[in-house]
């Protein structure tokens, strides 16, 4: 009987935590019993489940909170989905799908779930390459930062961006000196306060990732300055 009041009482805890139904939580939790290792088993080659989270660049608190799973729960529902072997966006169709979580947490749960199978590394996409992206908030209204951020050999350092495309004071799509693609969007957070975030893709190399993320740092840095100067944009 006690076995039965404690099993009672983790199935209605699941329920609060995950909003399952209490066959499903109860059916949940009877097979992560079933599936649960011997101690210090570990399968060939899987990370230890304290890495997970590190593994896929969000805390287990925050997105058992938002999402009503862990990561190695995450983990273990999409592997039952064969989502291991599906390309990125039919992972997140699945997730968003299934799980009815809203657009931003569908993108976080389905990159989570490729950092911790291996397949990208962070900062990687699914196709092998890499991508770089910053964010700064200026004390300036939105339309002073765009006006800065035109200014671009000012702050660039001697590199090249080419306009492709631009919303004006929303978002500007642009070619790098090598060809590869920069994408800036810009929110207004108020009257005298603005976000610039940089999208750097397509990048080859984890050392040229590491390298431009140095470099875009410093360039925000550069508007800033540009920004606070007497005369002023």
């Amino acid at each position: 009987m006690p076995v039965r009041k404690d099993l009672k009482r983790l199935v209605r805890a699941r329920m609060r935590k995950t909003g399952e139904s209490y066959t499903a939580a109860r059916a949940r939790l009877l097979e992560k019993k079933r599936e649960k290792p011997t101690a210090g088993a570990r399968a060939p080659g899987a990370p230890a489940q304290g890495d997970l989270a590190a593994l896929a660049g969000m805390s287990d608190a925050t997105v058992a909170k938002r999402t009503g799973r862990a990561w190695k729960e995450w983990a273990g529902e999409l592997d039952r989905a064969g989502a291991a072997a599906l390309a990125h966006g039919e992972i997140a169709t699945l997730v968003h799908e299934r799980y009815r979580l809203d657009g931003w947490w569908t993108q976080m749960v389905t990159v989570g779930y490729e950092r911790i199978r291996g397949l990208r590394e962070k900062g990687q996409r699914r196709d092998g390459t890499f991508e770089v992206s910053k964010s700064r908030t200026y004390p300036v209204p939105v339309a002073e930062l765009w006006k800065v951020f035109l200014r671009c050999r000012e702050w660039l350092e001697g590199e090249t961006l080419r306009m492709s495309s631009a919303a004006k004071h929303k978002t500007m799509r642009m070619k790098w000196s090598d060809g590869t693609p920069v994408e800036a969007y810009f929110q207004e957070k108020g009257p005298t306060k603005s976000v610039l975030d940089l999208q750097h893709r397509k990048l080859t190399s984890r050392a040229e990732s590491a390298r431009l993320r140095t470099y875009w740092s410093e360039r925000l840095v550069a508007i800033g300055d540009l920004l606070e100067r007497p005369n002023g944009p």
